[in-house]
């Protein structure tokens, strides 16, 4: 199994001391939210770097005074955090980064948590986990909706065969424009648009739930909401399973900047007995004050959930689920996507 990790390189869970988790670049938002759950627990000694941050195209706060924000010890560079000898790090870089700092983390002996996607390209992605098998460390990749507590119920309701034999899912995956970090309109650090970052958590489930890979996948993505973007905000993607259930996936940045929230992920699963549907982050307090609207979050805390497994993996020497495999086998849906949005045409995933 990828990233099944040796035994001697177990932590010794008899030894009482935090576990030393170094964060890998502020670049992508999520890092925030992680540091934030982790900087406060007495089991985690938690370090930062990010030294592309005084460079970067924005406004968007980042680097030394980020960290010292969120209460979190500052080092300058990559090279000084994998000198500090973590026991495991969250790589939150660009997504065309993503490659060298996990092979270089896997290098330095760390257990991974690798943002999504896991790379832009399969081959980078391939490289990835050859780097961590060879390591003997575990690579999870972070698709936190996969805990949340609808998506299980679901999956039961599924594997119980209430639903009967599957026939299709509708998948939505609908947010804002991220304006407020300039890489994720650049092409060459981001790989793509709304395709790129918004298929992939819809694909997560989809490869939970069936447990097979789309034999065709048809894409069409365009720029109508935003058409000076350099890349696509808009975006369908229709892939047919070998089971025959077809599968639709909206992941356009289409929720209005003046939203009171991000934006939201449905699924919608019908079988020959019935049908079902999750927003699993739906669930909120709203109203409106003289300050503005107001949108409270109320469901479950999925980023807390994932970064539990993460480190329950870490100390107790096992792989941490979702994998790099699936990682890899959501990209490579993206891929796929990609290229038939590129060509108009029907296209087979690589692998």
């Amino acid at each position: 199994m990828t990233g099944t990790i040796p035994e001697e390189s177990s932590l010794n869970t008899s030894v009482a001391r935090p576990l030393k988790v170094a964060v890998l670049s502020f670049a992508h938002t999520h890092a925030i939210g992680y540091c934030r759950a982790l900087a406060g627990r007495p089991d985690i000694d938690l370090v930062v770097a990010d030294p592309e941050g005084a460079s970067a195209p924005d406004d968007a706060p980042r680097g030394a005074a980020l960290a010292e924000s969120l209460g979190v010890r500052y080092l300058e560079t990559y090279e000084e955090a994998l000198a500090w000898g973590p026991d495991a790090v969250i790589v939150t870089a660009e997504n065309a980064r993503h490659r060298a700092l996990v092979e270089a983390a896997a290098a330095a002996g760390a257990h991974i948590l690798c943002e999504k996607p896991l790379a832009t390209t399969v081959d980078d992605a391939e490289a990835m986990l050859a780097a961590v098998e060879r390591a003997g460390v575990t690579l999870m990749t972070a698709y936190p909706v996969r805990f949340a507590p609808a998506f299980a119920d679901l999956l039961h309701r599924v594997r119980a065969g209430q639903l009967g034999t599957l026939l299709a899912v509708k998948g939505t995956n609908n947010g804002k424009l991220p304006a407020e970090r300039a890489w994720f309109t650049d092409p060459a650090l981001s790989g793509g648009g709304a395709l790129v970052d918004h298929v992939v958590h819809c694909a997560d489930l989809l490869d939970e739930l069936l447990g097979e890979q789309p034999d065709s996948v048809h894409a069409v993505a365009n720029r109508i909401l935003y058409p000076e973007s350099a890349v696509e905000t808009g975006g369908l993607v229709t892939a047919v399973y070998p089971s025959g259930v077809v599968a639709t996936i909206d992941c356009s940045w289409s929720v209005p900047q003046s939203a009171p929230t991000w934006g939201g992920l449905t699924l919608q699963v019908t079988g020959t007995r019935g049908s079902v549907t999750i927003a699993p982050f739906a669930p909120h307090l709203g109203g409106q004050t003289t300050d503005g609207p107001v949108w409270v979050p109320l469901g479950a805390d999925l980023d807390g959930a994932m970064l539990d497994e993460f480190v329950d993996a870490v100390r107790g020497g096992r792989p941490a689920t979702p994998d790099g495999r699936v990682g890899l086998r959501t990209l490579r849906v993206v891929d796929a996507a990609r290229r038939s949005a590129a060509t108009g045409e029907v296209v087979a995933p690589v692998g």
